[in-house]
């Protein structure tokens, strides 16, 4: 409900195993908050952007 309350359209991953989470052991994330950006084919294609940084990576990926 969290989610849909703050309005987060983007895809959480979570199997609610806190730091054994299988997602944070496969990208290397230790740390919140963190963002990556995955292609459809599992490449991390950027990690932790923000604001105009990741509108700009956004714009790109998505023209």
């Amino acid at each position: 409900m969290a989610i849909a309350h703050d309005r987060l359209p983007w895809t959480q991953v979570s199997d609610l195993k806190g730091w054994k989470n299988e997602a944070a052991k496969a990208y290397g994330i230790n740390s919140i908050p963190q963002n990556v950006l995955v292609d459809p084919q599992g490449k991390v294609i950027a990690r932790n952007l923000r604001g105009d940084k990741l509108s700009e990576k956004a714009g790109e990926l998505f023209k």
